[in-house]
């Protein structure tokens, strides 16, 4: 449906949400049409708060994880919000649509003991390579950006000591560097060939063009396989790994939040239950009364 497209264009572009969401979200928009035999706007000018929550009881009888479920309301919610924001509707029925509880996950991160070092990278079969995997294991970790914000970083936005992202929503940020970030960073750069060097981007394929996120993920996975003992090995551990590390090792709650751009404290105090756990373990070894 041309709408659809629309809006997924939409998001993409002026919302600036990551590919994931996008085929996420092109998935869920086109269950939700099949399901309805939506083919046209006059069809979805006919779709009342009843029948969205009628859909969420079929997908929850379906068996579908409350998670899941949620990002498809989310996604609905998108859909008809932009709808009735160009006025092809005049009602947003899915405006009073309420997620499902979810049971809340701690975030896996990678323990001090498992970091992993240089040699590890050596697996790849020439140096380009390994400078490369190394600056996106070290950039990951060591600002706690998005994967999407690392394959658009620009050339132009880093300084010796700093890096400007632009994240979610369109938002700027700037992250601290090291110098030992800043010369793999350097490194990197030296390594290029000349289409890449064409391009602004950081990380770039041999034609210049920018690095399929498919590709980091993979990479990440594999090397956090050989590092650790975690069953989850995204991108996303590394962001994790990030705040926890920053945390147990005293950095404020609110640092971590415009460090790792979020716009809810909420989001960020999900790392302090980790790091309860280190205030819990240190107590119980230090206090005379501890277990």
């Amino acid at each position: 449906m041309q709408l659809i497209q629309e809006f997924i264009s939409y998001i993409e572009t002026e919302k600036r949400y990551s590919q994931h969401t996008l085929i996420a979200y092109q998935k869920d928009l086109t269950q939700f049409t099949d399901e309805f035999d939506i083919d046209d706007l006059k069809q979805l000018q006919e779709v009342t708060n009843k029948h969205l929550r009628n859909y969420t009881v079929e997908l929850m009888d379906q068996g579908l994880e409350n998670s899941s479920i949620n990002r498809k309301i989310s996604c609905l919610k998108s859909f008809f919000k932009y709808l009735k924001k160009l006025d092809y509707i005049q009602k947003n029925p899915a405006h009073l649509l309420k997620s499902l509880k979810t049971k809340k996950r701690l975030p896996q991160f990678v323990p001090e003991s498992q970091l992993w070092s240089k040699d590890i990278f050596e697996v790849e079969k020439n140096e380009k390579d390994q400078i490369e995997i190394e600056l996106i294991f070290e950039l990951f970790y060591q600002t706690g950006i998005r994967l999407s914000e690392l394959i658009n970083l620009k050339r132009s936005k880093i300084t010796s000591n700093q890096i400007k992202v632009l994240g979610k929503r369109n938002k700027e940020r700037l992250i601290p560097i090291t110098p030992k970030l800043s010369q793999l960073i350097n490194n990197h750069t030296n390594s290029l060939g000349e289409k890449q060097l064409n391009s602004d981007l950081l990380f770039s394929d041999k034609n210049g063009k920018i690095r399929n996120p498919k590709f980091v993920y993979k990479k990440v996975n594999y090397y956090l396989g050989l590092a650790t003992d975690l069953k989850k090995r995204s991108p996303h551990v590394l962001r994790h790994t990030f705040a926890t590390h920053m945390l147990n090792n005293g950095a404020s709650i609110e640092s971590i939040k415009t460090l790792l751009g979020h716009t809810d404290l909420a989001a960020t105090q999900v790392y302090t239950h980790n790091s309860f756990k280190q205030l819990k373990s240190v107590y119980n070894q230090s206090h005379p009364r501890g277990t």
